[in-house]
């Protein structure tokens, strides 16, 4: 895998600032914020500079029930032939559900959900996986995902889980560290069992982040200081393998640059301190020092050793063989539609759940199921606020407080634009707002930008267009 070494999350809001950072080898972009014919300028100049830019996808939806839309795949293509990207990455999670597999309305969650560690549910990943990687024109990462839920009846480990995953169609692995100590203090998964479950040969970077703690669950917010639990688990991870990048991912409430830098220098430091660790431990594994050991082979991904108290190391130069399958084992077949169907059923009745308010499905914990719905409303609230920003200066404080009511009865079925539109139109149908200033002027946004021809069978429209005639005249 090719090494990347120490880079961050490029961000609108600290592009002059990462330009101007000592130490940054690359840089990582949202996929769906940036537009192939008109990257922004500070990107542009980054890869002038040798400086490497990989698009992270967020919306791909690799393990939904559904097969990989064909649009979000060329999209993403696109855009990494645009950066001259060496790979892409997205994420093991299901983002949207119902639709014509279930018979039931499309929803999307407007963030990463769990995907069940089940032997369907992996399948389906699979296939999934498969189909965009012979779409995209660079190789595809996919990252382990933080949750504050957990799936009834799960038949795997996380490590379990990703080790199956990278073993049969070949896909790297984004490792982020963070979403492992999330993991731990929401589900009471154990970190350093993860890591030594994981094929860490198929690591292609490392994510690093902050977060912080409401309502008893932590959140992986990407706003906050880095804490050390999480540089830990990235030394133990960089004893076991020497990751080919590290990435530190800040994604709002950004501190001074002299503060991202002092982050960054922690983050090395941590990553030389897990590699002395793992120097260490196999030098005294050579003289003999840890006299018992037992050889493990790892299928399709490299060669490791496992110590009497169960520490995995590996070997720099693990070989792989790609083109050898265990012949042992059937080749594993693709999921037919009876199991994506089952999946999607399950991933529908949970998404429902958390933004429609139908019953909790049954082996679900009600209170953190409740937990979950509360921040995925309030994330819409705040990323609506950011696509359309008109919204919360029109409404003042009341924004938030009437998003977070609008959201918990309706759905979001499009992308985040739309929400807003459909937002400014409940609210003005509603009666939630007095004639005064702050009607007319929602009143003028949603006619603004709700097209030449307003929405079919809506009242609004129907007002809208008295309103485009008056104002001819």
């Amino acid at each position: 895998m090719r090494r990347l070494g120490t880079g961050i999350g490029w961000r609108p809001e600290i592009a002059d600032a990462v330009e101007h950072m000592p130490g940054i080898d690359w840089v990582e972009v949202v996929a769906e914020n940036v537009c192939p014919g008109h990257l922004p300028d500070s990107l542009l100049r980054l890869r002038e500079r040798g400086v490497s830019v990989i698009p992270h996808g967020v919306s791909l939806g690799l393990g939904d029930a559904e097969r990989p839309d064909a649009g979000r795949l060329a999209a993403l293509a696109e855009r990494a032939e645009a950066l001259g990207s060496p790979l892409v990455t997205e994420h093991i999670a299901f983002v949207r559900a119902g639709g014509p597999l279930t018979a039931s309305p499309r929803l999307e969650a407007g963030h990463l959900l769990p995907v069940p560690r089940t032997r369907d549910a992996l399948d389906v990943l699979c296939e999934n996986v498969r189909i965009a990687q012979d779409a995209l024109p660079v190789p595809l990462a996919v990252e382990n995902i933080a949750a504050l839920i957990a799936w009834p009846c799960e038949e795997m480990t996380e490590g379990q889980f990703l080790y199956e995953l990278a073993d049969r169609t070949g896909v790297r692995l984004l490792i982020d560290v963070a979403n492992l100590h999330t993991n731990h203090l929401n589900r009471g998964e154990d970190p350093a069992k993860a890591l030594a479950e994981l094929p860490l040969e198929a690591i292609a970077y490392v994510h690093v982040a902050g977060g912080f703690e409401r309502d008893g669950v932590w959140h992986d917010s990407h706003a906050h200081p880095v804490p050390r639990p999480v540089l830990d688990i990235l030394t133990d991870l960089a004893s076991r393998v020497s990751p080919p990048g590290v990435l530190l991912e800040r994604d709002e409430n950004f501190p001074e640059p002299t503060e991202l830098e002092r982050e960054l220098g922690t983050i090395r430091a941590a990553v030389e301190a897990g590699e002395r660790e793992g120097a260490l431990a196999r030098a005294s594994a050579t003289t003999g020092e840890h006299d018992t050991t037992e050889t493990e082979t790892v299928t399709g991904t490299g060669i490791g050793t496992r110590t009497a108290t169960g520490t995995k190391t590996r070997t720099a130069t693990a070989t792989v063989d790609e083109s050898a399958p265990d012949a042992s084992e059937p080749a594993p077949t693709a999921p037919d539609e009876a199991t994506r169907q089952r999946l999607g059923l399950a991933q529908a009745a949970l998404l429902s759940a958390l933004v429609a308010g139908t019953p909790v499905p049954e082996g679900f914990d009600r209170v953190r199921l409740g937990v979950q719905a509360r921040a995925l409303a309030a994330k819409r609230a705040d990323v609506v606020a950011k696509v359309a920003p008109e919204l919360p200066l029109i409404l003042g404080s009341g924004y938030r407080t009437a998003f977070i009511a609008y959201a918990q009865g309706h759905p979001m079925h499009g992308g985040y634009r739309q929400d807003a539109l459909d937002f400014a139109e409940e609210t003005l149908l509603g009666g939630r707002l007095t004639e005064g200033r702050a009607r007319r002027e929602l009143r003028r946004w949603w006619l603004d930008r709700s097209g030449p021809a307003p929405r079919p069978k809506s009242r609004l429209g129907q007002v809208g267009r008295v309103g485009r005639t008056l104002i001819r005249r």
